[in-house]
């Protein structure tokens, strides 16, 4: 129990200490000419479904 107190409380400190630079780095992407990170969605997809898979074939 005090171990998911304290993982929590960790990710909202690393939350609260990455949220201005990934705030800045949104606003520069919004204003970039050519978004390449539309790219990067594909295989960000790809590995999610396979993970997801992973997980769901790993417990029948």
């Amino acid at each position: 129990m005090w171990e998911q107190i304290m993982l929590g409380i960790a990710a909202l400190v690393i939350l609260f200490f990455f949220w201005p630079g990934a705030k800045k780095a949104l606003e520069q992407s919004r204003e970039a000419e050519n978004p390449d990170w539309k790219g990067a969605l594909w295989p960000i997809f790809f590995v999610v479904v396979f993970v997801v898979m992973l997980i769901a074939f790993a417990k029948s």
